[in-house]
């Protein structure tokens, strides 16, 4: 009796790290984030977040990198990471795919998200409150085809404003530059004159130096969505017991060093739910990239 009380005590003293029974002590907790930035760059950010997570947490933590969206839900359906920074539709299509997953964290900003469309210098197009249909005659860039802001809601807002498809709307072929620097990029370049990008990758860079605001400028920004989260694989509970994921998200909102919270970047991540990103996934569904 003495002896199952100690354990007792012992796992009551545990839990709030790791949880208590069930768990594995040659677990390691591995964590992904959809490549929206150049993937050299994310693996050098999500190296000190590993870090602090595996002291925090007292478990091995390994960030794996992903190819590109669609490989980040992959990695997360196949069991192969437990834990990923996905934007709203990845997050969804994630969620879907393994029952019992749910998102636990996001960045205050990403209950108000938005993105910027973007128009190169040349054409002459300024910033306005209203959507622009001239940009139908520009060749234009997409994001990732799995991109939230730079892809599924434009491509709805579109649908919204224009009242037709991307297919009907553009009378030139439209491309899909598969991430947000890359979008910058080409209309930088003069190859797309104008294209749709996550507002905190173009402000970034432009706070950088690595964008003219008045090269590449911003001529309208959308309305406001939600978007990234941390999501959850329930087999963290499996490997290191019961209550882990409710300890993940305490950890991961109680973060306050800037350093940490660049790799997202976000000033403050907060709780998150599905039930918020339940409007990602209707227009997810009316576009066909949900089923």
């Amino acid at each position: 009796m003495i002896r199952a009380a100690i354990l007792a005590i012992a796992c009551a003293l545990s839990a709030s790290l790791v949880g208590c029974g069930g768990g594995r002590s040659d677990a390691t907790l591995t964590f992904t984030a959809v490549p929206d930035q150049d993937a050299t760059r994310l693996e050098e950010r999500f190296a000190p977040l590993a870090a602090h997570l595996s002291e925090a947490l007292d478990v091995p933590v390994r960030y794996v990198p992903a190819r590109d969206y669609a490989h980040s839900v992959e990695l997360f359906r196949d069991g192969e990471v437990h834990l990923a920074w996905f934007g709203g539709l990845t997050g969804v299509q994630a969620r879907a795919a393994v029952p019992g997953a749910r998102a636990i964290a996001q960045g205050h900003a990403d209950r108000q998200y938005f993105s910027y469309f973007i128009a190169h210098r040349s054409t002459g197009l300024e910033r306005s409150d209203r959507f622009s249909g001239a940009i139908a005659d520009l060749a234009f860039a997409f994001g990732s085809e799995r991109s939230t802001s730079g892809r599924l809601m434009p491509e709805y807002f579109i649908g919204q404003f224009a009242r037709q498809s991307p297919d009907e709307f553009f009378s030139r072929p439209y491309t899909y530059s598969g991430s947000h620097e890359r979008t910058i990029e080409l209309v930088a370049s003069g190859r797309c004159e104008a294209g749709v990008v996550n507002f905190k990758v173009y402000e970034r860079m432009v706070a950088e130096g690595d964008v003219d605001p008045d090269e590449v400028r911003v001529i309208w920004k959308t309305p406001f969505y939600a978007n990234y989260n941390f999501t959850a694989h329930p087999e963290l509970e499996t490997l290191f017991g019961a209550g882990f994921i409710d300890t993940l998200q305490r950890v991961l909102v109680s973060i306050e060093d800037p350093g940490l919270l660049a790799a997202l970047p976000r000033e403050r991540l907060v709780p998150a739910r599905d039930p918020e990103y339940a409007g990602i996934a209707d227009v997810a569904r009316v576009l066909d990239l949900l089923r």
